[in-house]
């Protein structure tokens, strides 16, 4: 149901829709969206299974943006797949736009859930998980979840629910850049030995570098990687990917790029990525 989408052309569309979005609405959370888009354009153009002309299909995979700040790039890949006409973009974070700052599933084609709080994505995950097993439904369930979130004791709870339930049609990809709202991760509070931590949970665990086209699919492609447990995906990205300036720079949580920055972060993502 996917078609033929090139996934490094998705990736930039991805990423310069971003951009225009977030500078046209004065918005953040910019270099957050940057460090999924890679994960995002593999899952859109490859591996969910859905379908833009019947967005509510019972049969389609769900995906959850747990970290709903990050919504541009996710609003970004369904206009390119189809969901609805790219012309809503250009009113993401506006008055009366249904193209929230957080991403929201009401009018939206193609989201399942609202997000926003952080931590709350992978209970709705583990519930619709849950269901599909229940009902005997062969959908998965993709959540997509940041490395800061999981500072939230409910991420915790639901990872111990959903290997206690053996949700193997459960995925969570974590979006492991290493910073969150005011610093990095390890002086915020250190996840590591992070890995180790979802093993001894009782999930499948697989590391991969989440801006490697073929690191990521393959991942992908293997699921699950435990006939018996949920999967977890630890994707190692960097905030704000694909623009110089914004790689690795916590102050691209919160700013906007101006016209001059946009127009060298489009070159950028453009032609020298």
């Amino acid at each position: 149901m996917n078609g033929e989408f090139k996934t490094q052309v998705l990736a930039k569309d991805i990423r310069s829709h971003v951009l225009r979005m977030t500078h046209k609405a004065n918005a953040s959370h910019v270099g957050t969206c940057l460090s999924t888009a890679d994960l995002l354009a593999v899952l859109y153009s490859k591996i969910l299974r859905i379908n833009p002309s019947q967005p509510d299909w019972s049969g389609r995979d769900r995906f959850i943006l747990s970290k709903g700040h990050g919504c541009a790039a996710v609003y970004a890949a369904l206009a390119e797949r189809g969901f609805f006409p790219k012309e809503w973009l250009e009113t993401y974070g506006k008055d009366g736009s249904q193209l929230a700052q957080h991403i929201t599933h009401i009018g939206i084609p193609g989201v399942d859930a609202s997000t926003g709080s952080l931590g709350h994505g992978l209970s709705i995950g583990c519930g619709m998980a849950m269901a599909g097993k229940r009902d005997s439904r062969d959908y998965r369930v993709f959540v997509l979840i940041s490395d800061g979130e999981c500072d939230e004791g409910s991420i915790w709870e639901a990872i111990l629910f959903a290997a206690h339930h053996k949700l193997n049609n459960l995925v969570v990809i974590m979006d492991y850049n290493k910073l969150q709202a005011f610093g990095t991760i390890k002086e915020i509070l250190n996840l590591e030995p992070l890995a180790d931590k979802w093993i001894a949970f009782n999930w499948a665990v697989r590391e991969i570098d989440g801006h490697n086209e073929e690191h990521i699919e393959d991942a992908l492609t293997s699921l699950p990687f435990d006939s018996e447990k949920p999967s977890c995906i630890i994707a190692h990205t960097i905030k704000g990917k694909g623009v110089s300036f914004m790689e690795n720079q916590l102050a691209w949580h919160y700013k906007s790029p101006d016209e001059e920055l946009l127009n060298q972060a489009l070159y950028e993502v453009r032609v020298t990525e």
